[in-house]
């Protein structure tokens, strides 16, 4: 009786071997980001961070002064228009890549680990979009089914990447005046205790900041599952008088509605909501002209 081929095995997340089937292991050939695509697991990092402490950050004197190419290699001399602050994982930037394919897209993450996380995603795609065409089963990609057509995506996820940076501190050196044409605040750190109010991502100091930064017609995007801290950025937004909320429908009629489905369903926080039954609360605000 001929000897039975041995089965290929590795170790499954726990350390107990997992057994390959011939099927499997033809199946992960075929997935562009199979040995590419970085596991959350090696990047542990506390959920939050706090933004008032020392952080050992390196922060440019003026946006001058950074070298973007080395993020956008494909983009020479082309400026960065949107941000998402507290990018977490990576998942809006990536969900919003095809979106605006011409758009140049920073995420910044103050947790070094969850930074060097999203670098590693990012380049992970940019090489499997380059390959043959191809659907991952990469949930932290994906919207709705939980897979992504990566070959042949509009822009080749060139357009986004990750900086290590306090948007509460430092965000004029990395952005000139009127830079930006839109800003996204998706699921922040809710800082649930009174004393810690002062932590929070909306605040009037800050909104001065972010004015600065984007120009007029530019559009703030929030979204939360903490309706106290809805209530709380809606309230310093409607206050403030250089932004004017708009509504959802108002944004899909002027073609934002893919952006808006992001928001709201791109992130992985977000699928965690969805997964759980939970509620989003979502608002919008564009920048008005004015001082």
């Amino acid at each position: 009786m001929p000897k039975r081929k041995r089965e290929q095995t590795t170790e499954s997340g726990d350390g107990t071997p997992r057994v390959d089937s011939p099927a499997s292991m033809s199946k992960k050939a075929e997935g562009q980001l199979h040995e590419l695509h970085p596991q959350k697991r090696h990047y542990r990092q506390r959920a939050h961070a706090n933004p008032f402490s020392d952080h050992m950050l390196e922060y440019p004197p003026s946006p001058d002064d950074i070298d973007w190419s080395t993020h956008y290699p494909m983009h020479p001399g082309k400026k960065v228009e949107a941000a998402d602050i507290g990018c977490g994982f990576g998942g809006l930037l990536i969900a919003l890549a095809p979106l605006m394919p011409d758009t140049l897209i920073l995420g910044m993450e103050i947790r070094i680990q969850v930074t060097q996380y999203v670098h590693d995603r990012i380049k992970a795609l940019r090489v499997a979009a380059t390959e043959e065409p191809t659907t991952t089963n990469d949930v932290d990609t994906d919207m709705e089914t939980g897979t992504l057509q990566i070959a042949g995506t509009p822009g080749g996820f060139q357009n986004i990447s990750v900086i290590r940076g306090n948007a509460m501190k430092f965000l004029p050196n990395f952005f000139h005046k009127h830079q930006l044409h839109t800003l996204f605040f998706l699921f922040p750190d809710p800082h649930f205790k009174v004393r810690k109010h002062k932590a929070r991502i909306i605040s009037p100091t800050l909104l001065a900041e972010y004015t600065y930064v984007l120009r007029v017609g530019g559009i703030v995007y929030t979204v939360t599952d903490v309706e106290d801290l809805h209530v709380w950025m809606v309230k310093f937004l409607d206050e403030f008088p250089l932004f004017e909320r708009i509504e959802e429908a108002t944004l899909r009629e002027r073609g934002q509605g893919g952006v808006v489905d992001a928001v709201m369903n791109g992130t992985e926080e977000g699928k965690k909501v969805e997964r759980n039954g939970g509620q989003k609360y979502f608002a919008a605000f564009i920048r008005i002209a004015g001082d």
